[in-house]
């Protein structure tokens, strides 16, 4: 065993102690706090020392990753113990779990292979299996064993969401991790899973398979499959099928424009790095607003807020998203570009610069998605609903190009702006259904 794996076998076996917590109650950031306490002011030699140290804490002279780990736990703890309205526990134990297993199954895999994406792909797995059995035991001892559904949902968005941030971040990051994970997952518990076992299930199984046929045909990187996988199972499971059906769409169409013509784009000098695959930001910056939509529909009920806002939004960010991609995928093969503000002529590729052809195509890119929503939701008036998400659909593209010409570029990058415009593909969407509909 190398001495990576015996370190996460060992930050594995201090994260078990979360599933003591039915049994210490209030004192279950005790175990943790000690933890903490000694690595960070009594132990700085012999085996303990040698097994959980990092490169830096031998430089340091202090077990600075393990009390980092173990503080991030204590805090989940008292979350978890302290507040009226309380972490539930078996997500408590699910989120410490996720992260200690999730560095072993990691670690495990990378004395095999030096691929990234079994990396990541052992850490998700291990992760999974560690927060779905922690669920149960907790709930076991608590005399209330979860739901099958939910269970399996949370442990498997757990895994998701870590490894995501453990993909973007260090090693020495896994307590940003860990309360990251934690804090999303009290959200999803409180919001619900609705959806059965079968439904649960088909959907992590379809959403992991289209992950790995994304990453292996080149359409997403490694970070940017895991948010893509992420992103999916979330839709299905707070929306359904035809929430899923229209963010496929986006995907599968923009990925396929992304390597549409990729040598000549290359060749321009306007291609997209990593031979145009997705990667994390990319995602996140086309489809952020479609998940805080698509979670906002699922808690809409509680919230006091017509559900039908939601899914608008959700469909007029994705318009926008695929307004804009393939507006640029395609309108940068053309010559003669002009930026939108001023109308003068650019060179291809320049931030704000439009061709009339790429404006045509992203403007049948928003009808697209129109058709898509028209064809799996049910909508009163079907016309003026497709006609919303299509004039979503064009602002959000025209306020992207718009930003790319003003503000891109320095401290503003192109997934900030990305977002912009998908917000406003959005607000407008969702505004004008309140008016029209």
């Amino acid at each position: 065993m190398t001495s990576t794996l015996r370190r996460a076998g060992g930050f594995a076996a201090v994260g078990t102690l979360a599933l003591a917590a039915p049994e210490l109650g209030r004192a279950a950031a005790a175990p943790f706090a000690v933890v903490a306490l000694l690595a960070a002011f009594v132990v700085d030699e012999g085996p303990v020392f040698e097994l959980f140290a990092r490169p830096q804490d031998r430089r340091d002279g202090r077990l600075n990753g393990l009390a980092g780990f173990a503080l991030a736990a204590t805090g989940l703890a008292v979350l978890a113990t302290a507040p009226r309205e309380s972490m539930p526990t078996p997500v408590f134990a699910a989120t410490v779990l996720v992260v200690a297993y999730g560095n072993v199954g990691a670690r495990a895999v990378e004395r095999l292979w030096s691929d990234p994406g079994r990396s990541v792909a052992g850490f998700s797995l291990a992760a999974f299996l560690a927060a779905l059995a922690g669920q149960f035991v907790v709930g076991w001892n608590l005399g209330r064993p979860p739901e099958a559904a939910s269970a399996i949902f949370l442990a498997a968005a757990g895994a998701l969401v870590a490894a995501l941030l453990r993909s973007m971040l260090y090693e020495r990051d896994d307590p940003i991790v860990m309360l990251s994970t934690g804090l999303l997952l009290w959200l999803f518990d409180t919001i619900g899973v609705e959806s059965g076992l079968a439904a649960v299930g088909t959907a992590l199984l379809v959403t992991v398979a289209l992950g790995y046929v994304s990453y292996r045909t080149g359409t997403a990187s490694v970070p940017g499959m895991v948010t893509g996988v992420l992103l999916g199972l979330l839709t299905i499971v707070f929306g359904g099928v035809g929430w899923f059906a229209i963010l496929i769409a986006f995907f599968g169409v923009g990925g396929l424009s992304a390597k549409y013509r990729y040598g000549e784009k290359s060749d321009r000098g306007v291609a997209e790095d990593n031979e145009g695959a997705r990667g994390s930001g990319n995602v996140l910056g086309n489809a952020a607003v479609a998940l805080v939509a698509v979670i906002g529909f699922a808690a809409s009920t509680g919230l006091g807020v017509d559900s039908t806002l939601f899914r608008f939004a959700f469909t007029g960010s994705l318009a926008a998203a695929m307004s804009d991609t393939l507006s640029s995928e395609i309108g940068v093969l053309f010559d003669r570009p002009r930026l939108i503000t001023t109308l003068e002529r650019v060179d291809p590729g320049t931030d704000g610069g439009i061709t009339w052809q790429g404006y045509v195509v992203g403007v049948v890119g928003a009808g697209l998605v129109a058709v898509v929503a028209v064809a799996t939701f049910t909508f009163d008036a079907p016309g003026i609903a497709a006609l919303t998400v299509v004039c979503g659909g064009i602002a959000g593209m025209t306020v992207d190009s718009v930003l790319g010409a003003t503000l891109e570029g320095g401290r503003v990058g192109n997934q900030t702006v990305n977002f912009l415009g998908t917000l406003a593909g959005a607000v407008v969407s969702a505004a004008l259904a309140v008016v029209l509909l």
